[in-house]
């Protein structure tokens, strides 16, 4: 599974509809995480430019893909940016890894 990060931001007229009818949204999100095969590990609202986040695990880059595809379309959302997240202990073999590609990079002009 992969891990991957969530940030949205509701368009004004969602939050109108939540104030009129608050509700816990965390069983809509574990639901869409497990649709595609994935779970829900996180969902949190956040002051600052975005209104909130939520971490999930995935089977893969094309299920990320299509859950962000499915929040955006559904014209709730005036943002959803998704990233994926990299776990400490994956870091070491990335930083090797980076370390063969860089000698065997050529700068432009080069």
């Amino acid at each position: 599974m992969a891990k991957f990060a969530l940030f949205f931001n509701y368009k004004p007229e969602t939050w109108d509809a939540m104030v009129k009818k608050p509700g816990d949204r965390t069983a809509a999100v574990r639901d869409l995480a497990s649709s595609v095969g994935g779970s829900l590990e996180s969902l949190y609202y956040m002051l600052g430019d975005r209104d909130g986040m939520v971490v999930m695990d995935v089977p893969d880059v094309s299920s990320a893909a299509a859950l962000s595809l499915a929040v955006s379309s559904s014209g709730a959302f005036s943002h959803v940016e998704t990233r994926q997240l990299i776990d400490p202990d994956d870091m070491p073999s990335t930083l090797e890894m980076a370390a063969r590609a860089r000698d065997s990079y050529r700068t432009p002009g080069t």
